[in-house]
Parts: C-alpha cells; sequence; structure tokens
C-alpha cells in the first residue's frame, strides 16, 4: 500500500509540474498584445502652459500689454501668460535689475522675487520672498487693473 501512495504522489507530483511548466511556457512564448491606442507626439497633445499667477483674462492681458510697452515681446496678447509671456517679462525685470534669473519662462521662486521688487518699486511693499502667496497675487492683480 506505501509504494501504491508513493507512485501516486510521484505522479501527481510530476504532472503539476508538467502542467506549471507547460503553463509558464505557453505564457512566456505569446505574443504581447496589441497596443491599438491611437500615438499622438508630445507636442501635439501638450497642453499649453501658463500662469497667470491669479490675474483674469482682462488683467493678464495688461500685464502682456505693459511688458510690450516697454519694449519686450510677450507674444499675442492673450490673456494668457505662457513661456513667452513670462520669457519676456523676465528679461525685462532682469533689463531693470530686479534680477528674475535665468530667462526659460518658468515661473519660479526668482520670478516672483524679481515681480515683488518691481511691485515694490510702485510702493506696494511686498516681502520679497519669492513665494507665491495672497498678498503677492493681490498686489499683482492691483498692478494690473488698468486697460491696455
Amino acid at each position: 500500500m506505501r509504494a501504491i501512495t508513493r507512485t501516486l504522489i510521484g505522479v501527481t507530483t510530476a504532472v503539476g509540474i508538467a502542467a506549471g511548466s507547460l503553463a509558464a511556457a505557453g505564457t512566456a512564448f505569446a505574443a504581447p498584445a496589441q497596443d491599438t491606442r491611437a500615438v499622438a507626439s508630445a507636442e501635439a497633445v501638450a497642453p499649453l502652459e501658463e500662469n497667470n499667477l491669479g490675474l483674469d483674462a482682462e488683467q493678464a492681458k495688461n500685464w502682456q500689454c505693459w511688458v510690450r510697452d516697454r519694449g519686450y515681446n510677450p507674444g499675442e496678447i492673450d490673456g494668457r501668460l505662457g513661456t513667452q509671456s513670462w520669457k519676456a517679462a523676465q528679461q525685462m525685470l532682469n533689463d531693470k535689475g530686479h534680477n528674475a534669473g535665468n530667462v526659460d519662462g518658468d515661473v519660479g521662486p526668482n520670478t516672483i522675487s524679481a515681480l515683488q521688487r518691481y511691485l515694490n518699486t510702485f510702493g506696494y511693499g511686498l516681502a520679497v520672498d519669492g513665494v507665491d502667496s495672497e498678498p503677492f497675487r493681490e498686489a499683482f492683480r492691483d498692478f494690473n487693473n488698468t486697460g491696455c
């Protein structure tokens, strides 16, 4: 009886191993599923990056006009402060000695500090800390409440 039990266990084990090997082999050699989703270039689907720093479209247009009227090219006056608008603003701020840092269109702490310094020349009294805070945004909105 013991010999039969041992034989059955051996056969069951062998069958289990063989089945597992076949299952694994089947998945190892199976062709990957075809991805039928449409592919688009990153440029075609990338959203237009803009950062209006709390300005509504009209105020953003006023900022674009302000920058343009000082001799810099913010691109289309459309109320959307994208890379080109910010590059023009950064160049203006750098030229005026407010140290916006790299002219890269990225609105980071250096650009915000430069804007804080610039707004302070008009009497806003902001802390120059590079923080996109509500007092900063309020001053920036106020500054841009006059039309083009």
